[in-house]
């Protein structure tokens, strides 16, 4: 349950739509108008790039709040935003973990929690050590200066969620292009539609092979809990839509924002390669510091809810933003401030509430290791002369597209 609000609902008209906050260009964020919102207006409505508009939550306890609010739930791209004189055409839903609620959400994350617990994640980090090592040495063989988003940040989440879950690594030149379709799908209902009908596709193949051909790896053993009743077929598709539309993206921005924030303090990453026993605190650093997450949740209100001093009506679209909690001052002391060393960190990366994020624990590994790999792969990594990261200004997930290097 959601605590009641500490200010009155807001009376009057709908108030002014802002444009949405992105930061500066070649940076990384968050966007500057979260610190003056967080002061001014805690829910500002801004407008969306597919012609809509939804509440923008700023504050920390305004998440959290959100984020745990069972009568906010996650729209299927194809359903959302709605289209007005457009009836439902009845056509294939990209239902993932996220779009699952009630007893199905519960039964496949019982199903599935054991593979992405703290021990079964402890028991692979050997696993995953090896799969980062492979992907550095072809980066050391190409020489340098190389590019660590192409070579190793983006590569390296995929190829363990490929692993662990057991679709093949090879299929990737396939489904990444349409990955990256599914998230411009938004935009229109045709585009949605035809790249949701694609994933469903190449999901449903990965089952038929699964039971098929079966291996040592979490898909087989859902689509045998499958079979045996315990899991229906759609819950165990909504398993594997999940794994490939946000299994591994995220990591990967984190572990590249986190490389590009050490190269640029070289003090830091000099004390972390050398003392090994910080990396864990400086982990969850990273996940609240870093600024993936400015924007790319997003809720829709089931009933008319009080938010923030704001009268959310249903259907209302509500974006917690995640990264502006991370740095809201009232929690943490010196929140603009990166502090590898910050004991108390009670960041909201990975969500709250029964749709938090099930592959924390991989996460944090992935990040761990990673870092580990790179230290002792290339302790005196830094950023390549003359040459800058590339950034895409117009997204709200803020991570280089490239990230130069030489060592």
């Amino acid at each position: 349950m959601t605590s009641q609000p500490t200010s009155a609902p807001v009376p009057g008209p709908e108030p002014d739509v802002l444009e949405f906050p992105l930061p500066p260009p070649g940076t990384m964020g968050p966007p500057e108008e979260c610190a003056r919102l967080r002061e001014s207006r805690r829910m500002a409505r801004v407008g969306l790039p597919m012609d809509a508009t939804a509440w923008y939550a700023t504050r920390y306890e305004d998440v959290r709040e959100l984020l745990a609010d069972p009568r906010l739930i996650r729209p299927s791209i194809n359903d959302w935003p709605p289209r007005p004189g457009q009836a439902a055409d009845g056509g294939p839903r990209l239902i993932t973990m996220a779009e699952l609620d009630g007893p199905r959400h519960v039964a496949l994350r019982r199903a599935m929690a054991s593979a992405f617990s703290f021990r079964a994640v402890r028991d692979r980090l050997a696993r995953i050590r090896e799969l980062a090592e492979h992907l550095l040495e072809e980066v050391e063989a190409d020489g340098r200066p190389g590019d660590l988003v192409a070579g190793f940040t983006e590569p390296f989440p995929l190829l363990v969620l490929c692993d662990l879950v057991g679709i093949p690594f090879q299929d990737r030149d396939w489904f990444l292009p349409v990955l990256d379709a599914a998230l411009d799908g938004m935009v229109t209902s045709e585009e949605a539609n035809r790249v949701t009908g694609l994933l469903r596709e190449y999901t449903a193949e990965l089952i038929a092979r699964k039971r098929s051909r079966p291996g040592d790896d979490v898909l087989t053993r859902l689509v045998g809990q499958c079979d045996g009743g315990a899991l229906t077929h759609d819950e165990v598709t909504a398993f594997g839509l999940s794994m490939l539309t946000v299994g591994f993206g995220i990591s990967g921005f984190f572990l590249a924002d986190s490389v590009h924030t050490l190269l640029e303090r070289p003090e830091l990453w000099a004390r972390l390669r050398d003392h090994r026993d910080l990396i864990p605190v400086a982990v969850e650093e990273m996940l609240r510091y870093m600024p993936v997450m400015n924007g790319t949740v997003l809720l829709l209100a089931t009933e008319d809810i009080e938010a923030g001093g704001q009268s959310i009506r249903e259907g209302d679209a509500v974006i917690p933003v995640l990264a502006s909690a991370n740095r809201d001052g009232s929690v943490f002391a010196d929140a603009a401030r990166f502090d590898p060393c910050r004991a108390d960190n009670p960041h909201v990366t990975f969500g709250r509430g029964t749709h938090n994020c099930v592959g924390a624990h991989l996460a944090r590994a992935e990040l761990a290791v990673g870092l580990e790999a790179l230290f002792d792969r290339f302790p005196r990594l830094r950023p390549a002369d003359g040459r800058e990261p590339l950034w895409d200004d117009q997204s709200v997930t803020k991570s280089p597209l490239t990230l130069p290097v030489s060592w």
